[in-house]
């Protein structure tokens, strides 16, 4: 059955597919790779990651063979890397339980790590073709206009009501280019402000854009005020031209990624008092703190840091061990590259690289 709704959707959407490297593909793999990297990530910014990705691991084989430290240095860059972590662990996962082959089931690939309902729903259509409905943020934007719903979008009924209507309207035998033709629609002309409703296939049967309420809706709960916190990095030097980095837990916050050692400031602390306490506190070490090594910006998904680095240098026989970090190395500049990091800390590197 396809509905007024998913036909002239998918009559738009024969017309102005978006171009992208994984679609039209049949490979499950693939879309499934694209999938993970589309959560909360542009377009734009997936594909050159994407493209890498398929060169480095280009089957579901070479994935699982690779260690941690190979997959983070490919997903370098593409931020919420809890994502590469679980892609590793579920190919793992694929690999010793499934034969080797991504399930086509949406309860079995619910199962793995990093896959939801969202993801789950747009794999099962897209790579399996079964009718299965997904709901991420542009398909949300675009249900709660048409059907002009009028609670939170993101509150426990407003979630049902979407996922209802994403259901009740998915084409037999299409579903996921149904699925496809509302993110898209999202994505380019039913965008969150100043939506192109001229050109929409949906307009005659838009329920908001026919009150004028369509840039009121999805209806979006207030945000909480976004923390900021003042950290501090130590740039310690050996005097022989190399620097130590360690590598950070798997779990939690950038796990598995290198970093130069430092932390949080704690309330009347001095940024160097804070940066002492964080070396001895994670490295059981003492430092002497220099100069300092620039001022960095960087917004995570719940909070703000703005991080002073620090060129420093250990107290004479002070040796730093592991207490909190799991790995340590001393490394030259060049060899930086070779260390998956976080933004901030990459821009660190760069700068001793250049030097």
């Amino acid at each position: 059955m396809t509905s007024e709704l998913s036909q002239s959707l998918l009559d738009w959407y024969d017309q102005n597919a978006r171009q992208m490297p994984w679609r039209g593909a049949d490979n499950p793999y693939a879309i499934w790779i694209s999938e993970i990297m589309l959560q909360q990530t542009q377009v734009d910014t997936v594909i050159p990651y994407y493209q890498r990705w398929m060169e480095r691991f280009p089957n579901l084989v070479e994935l699982a063979a690779a260690s941690e430290q190979d997959v983070l240095q490919m997903w370098e860059g593409l931020g919420y890397y809890s994502r590469a972590r679980n892609l590793l662990k579920a190919a793992r996962i694929i690999s010793s339980e499934h034969g080797g082959s991504l399930p086509a089931s949406r309860k079995t690939l619910e199962k793995l790590p990093g896959i939801g309902p969202y993801t789950s729903g747009a794999i099962a259509s897209i790579a399996f073709g079964l009718d299965e409905a997904a709901l991420d943020g542009n398909i949300r934007r675009v249900l709660a206009r048409v059907f002009n719903v009028d609670i939170p979008a993101r509150s426990k009924s407003g979630e049902e009501r979407l996922w209802e209507l994403a259901r009740q309207n998915v084409p037999s035998g299409r579903a996921g280019d149904y699925n496809q033709a509302l993110m898209d629609l999202g994505a380019t002309l039913c965008t969150p402000r100043n939506p192109t409703c001229l050109l929409c296939p949906l307009k005659s049967l838009c329920q908001a854009q026919a009150l004028g309420v369509q840039e009121q809706r999805p209806i979006l709960e207030a945000r909480a005020a976004v923390p900021h916190y003042t950290v501090t990095a130590a740039v310690i030097e050996d005097g022989t031209g190399k620097v130590l980095i360690t590598r950070r837990p798997s779990k939690g916050l950038l796990g598995g990624m290198w970093e130069f050692p430092g932390g949080k400031l704690e309330a009347g602390e001095t940024l160097t008092e804070g940066l002492k306490r964080e070396i001895g506190e994670e490295l059981d070490a003492r430092i002497e703190v220099g100069a300092p090594y620039g001022v960095y910006q960087h917004a995570f998904t719940h909070f703000k840091v703005t991080l002073h680095a620090f060129l420093c240098h250990l107290i004479q026989d002070s040796v730093p061990v592991l207490l909190e970090a799991s790995a340590l190395a001393w490394v030259t500049p060049p060899e930086l590259a070779n260390y998956p990091m976080g933004k901030i800390d990459r821009q660190i590197s760069r700068r001793l690289e250049r030097l």
